[in-house]
């Protein structure tokens, strides 16, 4: 890793910039809400403009702190990355939990009031479009967004740009010594000068040069200057001949697996993904990458991760259709989504306990037939990949939808990323993710008519809008659901997607239609016999009459469910559904048979074994003794819920007639 050097003046103007001035107060104009300042540095892939807010927000970065968050909204393959992503990326940075399925203007408006208040620095990377920027703009004047893009932003108000061209020639020749040493530098001044001409100034064109350099102790510089000198006009400048140099110095498997790296998702490339791509082994893909970042041809990350540079993406690409055969692309493709679903296969493995897979059997023993080199050491280290990968993850998961072509591999890749994001973080905290992926998996299903796969994404992705109050959101998905099973002919999807539309209208009050489709959902339920499934629903219909006011209706409902429980030797069940009936009856105003059936439910607790709900219907008694003017038998009771619970009698929930 090279040392930062010249830009000074660009360093100066950077730090005046931000106590200047507004362009609307100098024109006399009203100034607006106040909002973040925004120091723009503009130039060229390769032009060093990232280098240079990195150095400058370093530099500053004292005098904010609530500390600096990073965001890129640009691939290094020149894809746009999603608004809702980089807001989403920006919360989390902050602590703040993002709600699945949320738009661009909820999670805006969320940034905007985390970041009320703070003193914080936004390092905004390959900003494409003025569009990107303002959704993450803070209104609070006390933070700095330093935005990097290849031209100016028009549409943010009050930015001047910081517009970068090549170093001038003592700093350039100071970053190729750095490269190559200061022998071969002192020794021929002259050359070292020639060569950063050549170079253009230019921080990426030097660094490859110098990598090639380094790479060949014996070469001169002035033998290296005049090569570059004579090379033929190259469309891309000082840049693209720095890159034929090192590119054409490659032995030719070297020069196929940088071919292929294009394919590698947001750009991220680890000894996997490369020893898929090129149908090598993992060891001499890594020697192949350390190579490569000693060329400067890719850029080390944390993990055993390296970054494709931005400003190579084109000519990599360009190489990529020139030299490889459409067919070959898209297999090297497939081989890196069939590795990437093994990986994903062993990270789960490595989550789930022997006494959670259902036969007992350790899930890592499944994996005896598995490469060493796909397996994990531990949990820790499966989590640890899994983190750090997520990006190119989800990016590969996106890709694979998008191609058309690799559908059951996409499908597969993002029924494994599921599954272990689930397994490690648990589904609420890995909700945000899963619903991008479950939109994926409608993508596919809608596309090649899967029926099935397209009623369980619905399904999934209306839970999330319910569980995140978009009730309504989640009653449309739910009725699409429907429609799909139905076209798919499983009746675990029509039933469930009926049952979730009446608890959609529950949630929405409309009782009516709440308990219209409850009743449909056990129609079914009763036609095919699923004696679990009755007893569930009945209980929610006795929810909703209870909502209501039917207590009749109410009544015959957790009566019926009681019966269904009992049948199954379902004790626990049993026993709540005879502590909702007690409820309701006392509700009807009949607490002479809510007292005997609260005792009866109290018995089917007891042996159950269920304290909390034991002690629940404990409380329920007393209350019920109370209203009926048996005071000292009300005491005895509450005691008894007490002795369950020990000191803690906020852990008995409970509904009774008092509520």
């Amino acid at each position: 890793m090279t040392d930062f050097v010249g830009r000074r003046r660009e360093l100066k103007e950077l730090r005046e910039d931000i106590a200047r001035t507004g362009l609307d107060t100098l024109s006399g104009r009203k100034a607006k809400a106040p909002r973040a300042r925004v120091l723009l540095i503009a130039g060229r892939p390769g032009s060093g403009r990232t280098a240079l807010a990195e150095t400058f927000v370093q530099e500053v970065a004292d005098q904010y702190p609530d500390g600096v968050l990073r965001t890129r909204l640009t691939t290094p393959g020149g894809e746009t990355v999603a608004t809702e992503r980089a807001v989403r990326g920006l919360l989390e940075g902050l602590g703040h939990v993002t709600p699945p399925g949320a738009g661009e203007d909820e999670l805006s408006s969320a940034l905007r009031a985390a970041l009320a208040g703070r003193k914080a620095i936004i390092l905004v990377d390959d900003a494409a479009d003025p569009h990107q920027v303002d959704a993450l703009l803070p209104d609070t004047p006390e933070c700095l967004v330093v935005v990097t893009a290849e031209g100016p932003l028009t549409g943010i108000p009050d930015v001047r740009p910081c517009t970068l061209g090549g170093l001038d020639t003592p700093s350039a020749v100071e970053l190729l010594a750095q490269r190559i040493g200061d022998t071969r530098v002192t020794a021929d001044p002259r050359a070292a000068d020639a060569l950063a001409e050549e170079c253009g100034g230019q921080p990426a064109a030097l660094g490859l040069v110098g990598g090639w350099l380094a790479a060949h102790p014996k070469a001169a510089v002035a033998d290296v200057a005049k090569q570059l000198h004579d090379m033929p006009g190259t469309v891309g400048g000082p840049l693209a001949r720095g890159f034929r140099l090192v590119y054409e110095a490659l032995p030719q498997p070297a020069q196929r697996t940088l071919r292929l790296l294009p394919l590698a998702p947001a750009g991220i490339v680890d000894s996997h993904t490369a020893s898929a791509l090129a149908g090598c082994s993992v060891a001499a893909a890594q020697s192949t990458l350390d190579d490569f970042a000693g060329l400067g041809l890719v850029h080390p990350a944390q993990d055993g991760l390296y970054r494709l540079p931005g400003c190579l993406a084109p000519l990599l690409q360009a190489l990529l259709e020139a030299k490889e055969r459409p067919a070959e692309v898209q297999l090297a493709r497939a081989r890196m989504l069939e590795r990437t679903v093994r990986l994903l296969h062993s990270c789960r493995a490595m989550a789930v306990p022997a006494e959670d897979t259902g036969d007992g059997v350790d899930p890592r023993e499944k994996l005896d037939g598995t490469p060493r080199a796909l397996r994990f050491p531990d949990r820790r280290a499966a989590a640890t990949w899994l983190d750090t990968r997520l990006p190119a993850l989800s990016a590969a998961a996106s890709l694979a939808v998008a191609d058309g072509e690799l559908d059951t591999l996409a499908r597969r890749l993002v029924a494994a990323l599921v599954r272990a994001l689930a397994d490690h973080r648990g589904t609420a905290e890995a909700a945000p993710e899963l619903y991008g992926l479950h939109r994926l998996v409608l993508d596919v299903a809608e596309r090649r008519g899967l029926h099935r796969e397209q009623a369980a994404a619905l399904l999934n992705l209306a839970d999330l809008d319910a569980e995140t109050g978009r009730t309504q959101d989640a009653l449309e998905r739910y009725r699409a659901a429907l429609d799909a099973g139905r076209a798919a002919n499983d009746p675990y999807a029509t039933g469930r997607a009926m049952e979730s539309v009446g608890g959609a209208y529950q949630e929405l009050a409309d009782w009516h239609r709440a308990s219209d489709w409850f009743g449909r959902a056990l129609a079914q339920a009763l036609a095919r016999g699923e004696r679990a499934d009755e007893a569930r629903l009945y209980g929610r219909l006795g929810n909703v009459h209870t909502y209501a006011g039917r207590y009749g209706d109410a009544l015959r409902s957790w009566r019926a469910a009681a019966g269904g429980y009992r049948r199954l030797a379902d004790v626990p069940g049993q026993a709540k559904a005879l502590s909702e009936m007690a409820r309701v009856q006392e509700y009807a105003g009949r607490p002479e048979e809510s007292l005997h059936t609260c005792r009866e439910a109290v018995e089917l607790a007891r042996r159950a074994g269920d304290l909390r709900l034991q002690a629940a219907l404990q409380v329920r008694l007393a209350d019920t003794l109370d209203r009926l003017g048996d005071p000292a038998a009300a005491r005895l009771h509450r005691s008894a819920a007490d002795r369950l619970l020990g000191d803690d009698p906020a852990a008995c929930e409970i509904r009774s007639g008092s509520d």
